[in-house]
């Protein structure tokens, strides 16, 4: 992905902001439906986080910084890799649909990524996304909820 490339991800969640806000902000929460290998995870600006990925034969160093935090409707944060250049910011968006939960991703590259690795082109980055946010997080919190009824 080049610089200015934008991905948006909309998922309408059945919960309220709060049980969303603490589940892409609390760390053993986003270790359930995010990446479980998260070591550190802070909702405050300046906060950095750096964890490994691996994916077939590449290693890749996720390191994150919070950039911006407006409790409990938005958190942003660069996203960036030790091994490979570019760097791309990430912002989550919560907004009350009549009771419901709608979440914004906006993925949005500050720096070029390389073309040759097929882990940074749209339709990986896209793919993720949709993973994470459409199957991963409802089901997380899907089953929250249950638990707490």
């Amino acid at each position: 992905m080049k610089k200015g490339d934008e991905i948006i991800v909309e998922q309408l969640l059945d919960t309220q902001i709060a049980n969303v806000w603490t589940a892409i902000t609390n760390l053993p929460q986003m270790k359930q439906w995010y990446f479980d290998n998260i070591n550190h995870f802070q909702p405050e600006t300046g906060s950095a986080s750096q964890f490994v990925v691996q994916s077939g034969n590449r290693t890749f160093t996720h390191l994150w910084k919070v950039t911006e935090v407006n409790v409990p409707t938005e958190i942003c944060y660069t996203w960036k890799y030790l091994e490979y250049p570019g760097e791309s910011l990430v912002r989550f968006y919560l907004t009350d649909d009549n009771g419901q939960t709608k979440l914004t991703l906006t993925h949005t590259v500050l720096e070029d990524f390389p073309d040759d690795i097929q882990e940074f082109k749209n339709e990986s980055w896209r793919a993720g996304w949709n993973y994470f946010l459409v199957d991963r997080l409802p089901a997380f919190l899907h089953k929250n909820k249950s638990k707490n009824k």
